[in-house]
């Protein structure tokens, strides 16, 4: 941590805990690079479903129930965490969670048909939606950390220890897979120790974040007596309050839009790679790998960049990037065409990802951190909703034509820069700190 600012965080904070809280980053992106992305996704269409031409509207069906409850819920878990100062008790549970239902997508490979759909389905629902708690709840702690001129840099050193997490996840599973494959052992043999792999790694790195990382709010006066129905009322309340942050309501609208276009990349670029420009599984772990190394080096060096010029900007230019993503990718025949567009998209991934979370943290109230980040995980998590089930709908109803599919996630990327338009960050920060 000898090149991290101490002028970037808040008085008391100690470099160990923004450790601590970076490596939850690094813990957890082992999940959405093996499981979601590189190799469980494209093993649930290819060998559960069999190819079938609703293989990949299924998965994205799965994905999009989990964040679907997500949406609903997290904004009132976060809020409920916010009064009791339970951030980290929730997130160790939501953790443990996580890392099981990752173990179980292990036994999706003993059964066959329609049992194994059903429950690689169950198992995903699950396990992402615990996912999708611990990385909400995790980014709540960003503004206790960081001050709002460095939770740019803050957020990208999250982002990037996590894209390092990913690659080091996926390299091992990389690893087994080229030997198992070398044996003559089938898919139905390597991915589910994939999982094992994935899963373990998940819940070991997470315990030097439970180490390291305090629990700084402090619960409300009234917390022993607070209730859910007290949560939602909150919740109803900062909706009702939300005139106040237009700004702030403005990068959930973004966000909706952007974060969908992501969530294709993130959800269906093993699926493309191997289905339409003809990759190798193995090709695809490297291509996904390279994607990786790619995010982290956008992650790691917009985090700097976006301090400097602007959060606004820096989003603003990722958003170009992946425009230009879906058309190359699009319009690609060649594994080198699309490996053009997978370095590009790694780029603009991690900027974009850091970019709107250090946005959300400047943006949110102090004191309302956690219900604000739990507006931002219900946006994230409605894109997650409407991207990729827009693109397994469109596969399905064009008769498996992912061409089509993908071209029409630049729709989502141009909405979001002009979404993105009317957002003053100096206005929505002095707002935020108004209203404490």
């Amino acid at each position: 941590m000898a090149l991290f600012p101490s002028s970037a965080l808040n008085p008391g904070v100690r470099k160990r805990e923004v450790f601590g809280w970076v490596m939850y980053d690094f813990a957890n992106s082992g999940y959405t690079t093996v499981v979601i992305t590189a190799v469980f996704a494209a093993y649930f269409v290819g060998g559960i479903a069999k190819g079938a031409p609703w293989g990949a509207f299924a998965w994205t069906l799965s994905l999009s129930i989990a964040y679907a409850i997500v949406m609903l819920t997290m904004p009132v878990i976060g809020a409920w965490a916010d009064l009791r100062a339970a951030k980290k008790r929730v997130l160790m549970l939501v953790t443990a969670g996580c890392v099981l239902g990752t173990a179980a997508l292990a036994l999706t490979a003993q059964l066959q048909g329609t049992a194994a759909v059903a429950l690689a389905m169950l198992l995903i629902i699950v396990s992402n939606t615990f996912y999708s708690y611990g990385e909400s709840l995790t980014g709540a702690f960003l503004p206790e950390l960081a001050t709002a001129e460095g939770m740019g840099k803050v957020s990208g050193w999250g982002w990037g220890f996590g894209y390092v997490g990913g690659m080091l996840t996926l390299g091992l599973c990389l690893a087994y897979v080229l030997w198992a494959q070398a044996q003559g052992l089938p898919a139905a043999h390597f991915v589910p120790v994939t999982m094992l792999v994935t899963a373990a790694i998940y819940g070991v790195a997470a315990c030097a974040t439970f180490a390291l990382l305090p629990e700084r709010a402090q619960p409300a006066a009234d917390a022993g007596r607070v209730s859910w129905a007290d949560s939602w009322r909150q919740l109803r309340q900062t909706f009702e309050q939300a005139r106040a942050f237009s700004d702030f309501m403005w990068l959930l609208a973004c966000t909706v839009a952007y974060q969908g276009g992501v969530a294709v990349a993130i959800t269906l670029a093993a699926i493309y790679a191997e289905q339409v420009i003809g990759f190798k599984p193995q090709e695809t772990m490297i291509l996904i790998f390279a994607l990786n190394s790619a995010a982290a080096l956008g992650a790691f060096g917009f985090g700097y960049l976006q301090d400097r010029i602007g959060h606004r900007i820096s989003l603003a230019g990722t958003l170009v990037a992946w425009i230009a993503v879906c058309v190359i990718a699009g319009s690609v025949t060649t594994k080198g065409g699309f490996w053009c567009a997978a370095a590009i998209a790694g780029l603009a991934m991690g900027s974009s990802q850091s970019a709107g979370r250090a946005m959300t943290g400047v943006l949110a109230p102090p004191r309302q951190v956690g219900e604000f980040f739990g507006l931002w995980s219900f946006a994230t998590r409605l894109a997650s909703i409407v991207g990729p089930l827009s693109y397994g709908a469109i596969t399905w109803m064009t008769g498996g034509n992912q061409r089509i599919a993908i071209f029409s996630t630049a729709v989502l990327f141009v909405a979001g820069l002009l979404l993105l338009l009317p957002i003053d960050m100096k206005r929505g920060r002095a707002a935020a700190l108004a209203a404490g």
